[in-house]
């Protein structure tokens, strides 16, 4: 590498300015640097020296020097030449050997709901009944002005095996006030006989489309809701909550985007933007204070219950895409179906097991293919693009035909989680212009957790779960994003994770396209972000070691030192 013509005193000062953000001139610049003051419309803003720069550029992979002009990128290339770019008043950062990349992405994540105060109480994944009741009696106690009563964090197999009925258990622990306490996963709601009373849901009551009402097998309603129909009575709840904005907003501002910028992150797309809650508020309000530290897209919920006319009129009236601005609302969020713990998610073969008695016991949609064909027709032309959660193969070959019957070719669909596809759908994503967004930080998505599927979907279709490296063989676009709270939004963990669950391991470089290049391509961005390139603006972030440096299960270990969002310091360690 060369070094930048700089003396010693004007080395140590860049790297005080490194260390305590300071942006005065560099004392004694060379003589060709002090020309270049000259030229303001040359001198940069901000020079990022002496680094390993990876690029996401194809063209330009590597590099050692950044220079930054207010916003945007106006050199990449060598520390000797990087000095034509440094004047009096340029910030200079010696960055000593340190890795820069592109700004992370988070393209599937729900950061109102995952930090909101909204949700009153957590209890444990695993506890017997009488710790259960104790939990939430604990819960109601100290929420005693509370209409409702909201918790989170249950298994929704640790229900189904206590020796009582859920609902008898938690009606025991609350009778006089409304519970609602979401799984884990958000696909089933724990509810007491009260919460039932005020949603109007008796054991005579028909599933609604997307759910199923749990029952015991003589027919009783046993407190548990899932999917749609735990999300009808979810909604309830919320709407009792007085100040559920107001928490929104404070989750955001004190713990969400910190944190995210605090893990490199500089771009996210709500994937639930529930619109009859007010989320497009809370966030509008950020934005409108100058406070978002994110490039955002919202992607409104499709409620599956609501009148298809009326929603696509409200959902076109929605839609915001202003250039100028960090906050669009130019996407939608359907769900195709559920998960396969709850044998919810759509299959083209049977589950192995028989918990819900649906119809042929091959889960169910929230969306049926036709339906999602008419939201194409109407949405496409307005610039909305799709984020539709398929889980099981039969889902997401529904989604892949409707894109394909439907679309016009010329928007960003993406299917997300993809946990089982039918092989035969791998070229597809290609041939469709499909995005294929996959979320591996979990653990559970990890190679030795596949067995555990296996009581409902057998033994060979629990192989080869997510199977990322087979859709990239495939030429799909892929994107990997976080689904948090359901996994950690930290990108080193994904991209450990990604590399290294063989046999659906892919490379490191593939890996953190994923992240970057390939997820601004889905937030219709990349021609603004996603790679270090002259024009782009300045959304980069700084580790502590460069990542091809060392071992894939040392990636975690690594530190973001900085993270810049318009070329401004939104983070630094």
């Amino acid at each position: 590498m060369g070094t930048i013509k700089m003396n010693l005193a004007t080395s140590v000062f860049a790297l005080s300015c490194m260390l305590s953000g300071c942006g005065d001139t560099p004392p004694q610049a060379s003589e060709k640097q002090t020309d270049n003051n000259n030229s303001n419309a040359h001198v940069a803003t901000k020079v990022l020296y002496n680094a390993d720069v990876y690029t996401v550029n194809g063209q330009q992979p590597w590099a050692e020097a950044v220079a930054l002009q207010d916003n945007k990128i106006v050199f990449v290339g060598s520390n000797d030449d990087v000095q034509d770019f440094i004047g009096a008043t340029t910030s200079v950062l010696n960055l000593e050997g340190k890795m820069v990349l592109p700004g992370f992405h988070d393209v599937h994540m729900h950061p109102l709901e995952s930090a909101s105060t909204a949700t009153q109480f957590s209890i444990p994944s695993y506890a017997t009944a009488n710790e259960y009741i104790d939990a939430i009696y604990n819960a109601s106690v100290q929420n005693p002005d509370a209409t409702w009563l909201i918790g989170y964090g249950h298994e929704i197999a640790t229900l189904l095996a206590m020796r009582d009925s859920p609902l008898s258990v938690i009606n025991e622990a609350v009778k006089d006030r409304p519970v609602i306490i979401m799984e884990q996963t958000s696909h089933s709601m724990w509810v007491n006989s009260k919460a039932l009373e005020l949603a109007g849901i008796t054991s005579q009551s028909k599933d609604p489309i997307g759910g199923v009402i749990g029952r015991d097998e003589e027919g009783y309603l046993d407190g548990i809701l899932y999917d749609n129909a735990g999300n009808q009575v979810m909604e309830l709840a919320m709407q009792s909550l007085p100040d559920a904005q107001q928490q929104d907003y404070l989750g955001l501002i004190e713990y969400t985007m910190p944190e995210l910028n605090k893990a490199g992150i500089t771009s996210i797309s709500d994937a639930r933007t529930y619109w009859q809650r007010g989320h497009i508020e809370t966030w509008q309000r950020v934005a409108d204070e100058d406070k978002l530290s994110l490039r955002v897209n919202l992607g409104l919920w499709a409620y599956p219950q609501m009148n298809d006319e009326k929603q696509i009129a409200k959902l076109k009236s929605l839609y915001q895409s202003d250039q100028n601005s960090l906050l669009k609302v130019n996407q939608v969020k359907f769900y195709m179906d559920g998960i396969l713990v709850n044998t919810t998610a759509a299959m083209h073969e049977p589950y192995a097991i028989n918990w819900l008695d649906l119809y042929g016991n091959k889960g169910l949609n929230y969306f049926s293919q036709a339906r999602i064909e008419k939201y194409l027709t109407a949405l496409e032309n307005q610039g909305f693009d799709f984020n539709i959660h398929a889980i099981g193969d039969r889902g997401i070959s529904e989604a892949l035909n409707a894109i394909g019957n439907a679309s016009m070719g010329k928007s960003r669909h993406r299917i997300t989680h993809l946990e089982v596809i039918d092989p035969d759908d791998y070229k597809r994503f290609a041939q469709l212009n499909v995005i294929a967004d996959a979320q591996v930080a979990g653990e559970f998505t990890n190679p030795a957790h596949w067995p555990e599927v296996a009581e409902f979907i057998g033994t060979e279709r629990a192989q080869d779960l997510v199977p990322i490296k087979s859709l990239v063989t495939a030429g799909a676009r892929l994107t990997l994003s976080s689904d948090w709270n359901v996994s950690t939004f930290d990108p080193l963990v994904g991209l450990m994770h990604a590399v290294t669950r063989a046999p659906q391991a892919i490379t490191l470089e593939q890996a953190i396209a994923a992240y970057t290049i390939n997820s601004a391509y889905a937030m219709r961005q990349d021609d603004l972000v996603g790679s270090i390139e002259v024009g782009k603006h300045a959304d980069l972030v700084v580790l502590d070691k460069n990542l091809f440096n060392i071992k894939p299960d040392e990636i975690t270990s690594v530190k973001v030192m900085m993270t810049l969002l318009d070329g401004e310091q939104v983070y630094k360690r």
